[in-house]
């Protein structure tokens, strides 16, 4: 007579655990997105000034803005908006309430953990374009030209030498995260291919 399987006892999942903790943070952040909205809004504006900090640095991307005035661009990824326009200065603005988007950019891959290893990877994201076609090769432009120059940020607060030995650091912590992202990429699909 055969012995019956072993039934632990305790529920298994199936999910890896990546999967159980974006469904967690997904749950939370459905049950406390309202109570959120202000915290979300503040992050909204210091993006901005984040992104036009960066802008400043580049005047060519200023000049290409500044012909854009008025113009408002929305960047989607599953329920989350962030609508900017182009001020006559060559900066961005939150747009208002309700303004239509001239152009929109939605992210395509739902995952966070996914949109985290392409960056780590240094890809752009995969992204579905609708608008003004001129308008998104500009924003193309802007994506392919301008960089944030960190190391020169950091030297105005410490000094150039510990500026260089923190930026360094960064960017040896950089590519040892994309070297494991690519791996963990690599791994899975190697599991996938033994799945078939």
């Amino acid at each position: 007579m055969a012995t019956p399987p072993f039934t632990p006892p305790f529920p298994t999942f199936s999910l890896p655990p990546l999967d159980l903790i974006q469904g967690f943070a997904e749950r939370a952040a459905r049950q406390a997105g309202p109570m959120l909205e202000p915290v979300a809004q503040e992050l909204r504006r210091r993006l901005v000034l984040l992104l036009n900090h960066v802008l400043l640095q580049e005047p060519e991307a200023c000049a290409r803005l500044a012909r854009q005035k008025g113009r408002v661009v929305e960047v989607a990824w599953r329920d989350w908006r962030l609508a900017l326009v182009a001020t006559p200065a060559g900066l961005l603005d939150l747009a208002g309430p309700g303004a239509p988007a001239d152009l929109t950019l939605t992210l395509t891959d739902e995952s966070p953990w996914a949109l985290a290893q392409s960056a780590l990877q240094g890809e752009k994201p995969a992204v579905r374009i609708s608008g003004d076609v001129m308008l998104a090769a500009e924003v193309n432009w802007l994506a392919d030209h301008v960089r944030w120059d960190l190391e020169d940020d950091l030297a105005r607060l410490v000094g150039d030498a510990p500026a260089h030995v923190i930026a360094a650091g960064a960017r040896q912590a950089a590519q040892a995260l994309r070297a494991l992202a690519q791996r963990v990429a690599a791994g899975a699909a190697s599991r996938a291919g033994d799945a078939r």
